[in-house]
């Protein structure tokens, strides 16, 4: 009985494993299409395309691939009309949140999106409801290896970084305005660090509370919509003690 069990726990870890990995590919293979559509084939003059092939890499994707996937975008090859769309609402508690999705369907995504929220005690509100408390941002996250923070400091601050941050666990957050993302990436990668993220992303201007009556909920709907298939990223504005969070996870 022990050894089914074992195998049931493996299989099932498994399955969550692969559908993971799915999602993955699928959110990449449609952000690569859109980037070459929109700014063509070549990552050496099309930022965003090298930047959404560097994630490939990361996932390891199959270099063919990544290679149909730009075919579709730059039309060699026949492929679905994918269109960028952003959604902005409330979570539970209060707590501002954006979704930026990618879809092939607009009505659709937005009414799965919008039972995302309802069903979970937030909503969906108008454009630009929310959009005002963020700042698009270039962010690369990094681990120093053998570099000391004074060395990160310099090549991040050379390549126009705005901030630089040494966190709790070691590791760096380097901060700077979005067209400057490659630059800092290349400069930090010069000088033998090792980036685990890299991109344009939305930072609040200001954080807020999140109360032990609606963290457990809130984290639970931005689980389930960042698992949405149309949907690329979220981001929010909520904090949540450290202490909170390992009651949650316990729980």
């Amino acid at each position: 009985m022990s050894g089914h069990s074992k195998w049931s726990t493996i299989k099932r870890k498994k399955g969550a494993a692969d559908a993971a990995r799915a999602r993955v590919f699928t959110k990449l293979i449609k952000e690569i299409t859109v980037a070459a559509r929109m700014g063509g084939g070549d990552p050496d003059s099309n930022p965003r395309l090298r930047l959404a092939i560097d994630k490939g890499k990361q996932a390891n994707m199959p270099l063919q691939n990544v290679e149909r996937a730009i075919k579709k975008g730059t039309g060699e090859l026949e492929g679905v009309a994918y269109e960028e769309v952003t959604y902005e609402g409330y979570g539970p508690g209060g707590a501002a949140v954006i979704v930026e999705a990618i879809t092939d369907n607009r009505n659709r995504t937005v009414s799965e999106i919008r039972h995302l929220f309802s069903k979970l005690g937030g909503n969906l509100a108008e454009t630009n409801a929310v959009a005002f408390m963020f700042d698009r941002k270039a962010v690369v996250e990094l681990e120093p290896g053998e570099k000391t923070e004074d060395d990160v400091m310099e090549a991040a601050l050379e390549a126009g970084a705005e901030d630089v941050v040494m966190e709790d666990d070691g590791t760096f957050s380097v901060t700077g305005e979005p067209n400057l993302l490659n630059d800092l990436k290349d400069a930090l990668e010069a000088i033998g660090v090792n980036i685990t993220s890299a991109e344009s992303t939305l930072v609040p201007q200001n954080y807020m509370d999140v109360d032990e009556k609606h963290a457990g909920t809130l984290l639970k709907m931005m689980e389930q919509l960042d698992d949405h298939d149309d949907v690329q990223k979220v981001y929010s504005n909520f904090d949540i003690s450290e202490e909170l969070l390992e009651k949650l996870a316990g729980e």
